[in-house]
């Protein structure tokens, strides 16, 4: 082994390009729910705008992380507690106006901050990056609130209550998987702890 082999890369400093789009997604949040209680028709055409811009910022930031070797632990937790954040509010605001049932919110709430509140448990142990299914979950998530905020006819409704509710069941399933992986990194943290 040679001396250029044994230097360790240098880690990607925190304020990179892929955590201040997380950043600015976080900041879009406030801006969408105001327009979202705005009366006239063209303010809920804006907030589908604003839903639309900072859902297609996760996915540039995740693209500029990997690609650019930007991946931090800050964006790790800093990345899904903005996809929350902004899939959260949107929920509660279609609940609050009558376009979506209260029940299929405090489903994919209860087992969204749940599953935030679980990385952060099992910090000291290792972070849980984000799996596949945790990113189908986020897409559906996505398309069916963007299907809901825009104004469509009463029929075409019936294609929102669809994907609505395959982001659902993907919901639950990935946050089953997630506590797996937590429990699953503790028990081997501490079996490495006693060799």
């Amino acid at each position: 082994m040679n001396a250029q082999e044994s230097v360790p890369a240098p880690a990607p400093p925190v304020w990179n390009i892929a955590n201040v789009l997380t950043m600015v997604r976080l900041v879009m949040v406030p801006l969408f729910v105001v327009f979202m209680f705005l009366p006239e028709t063209g303010w809920r055409y804006a907030a589908f705008a604003v839903f639309v811009v900072a859902a297609v910022t996760d996915r540039v930031d995740g693209e500029l992380a990997r690609r650019r070797n930007l991946v931090t632990d800050f964006g790790k937790i800093a990345d899904p507690i903005a996809d929350k954040a902004l899939t959260g509010s949107a929920l509660v605001v279609l609940s609050l106006l009558g376009d979506l049932w209260w029940w299929v919110t405090i489903a994919i709430l209860v087992r969204e901050f749940g599953i935030t509140l679980l990385r952060f448990a099992v910090i000291r142990y290792g972070v849980i990056p984000a799996s596949r299914g945790g990113k189908l979950k986020t897409v559906l998530q996505v398309v069916a609130i963007a299907v809901y905020l825009f104004p469509l006819p009463g029929p075409l409704q019936i294609v929102a209550h669809i994907i609505m509710g395959a982001a659902l069941a993907v919901t639950l399933w990935t946050g089953g998987d997630y506590v797996f992986q937590a429990l699953r990194l503790r028990r081997r943290t501490r079996a490495g702890e006693q060799d």
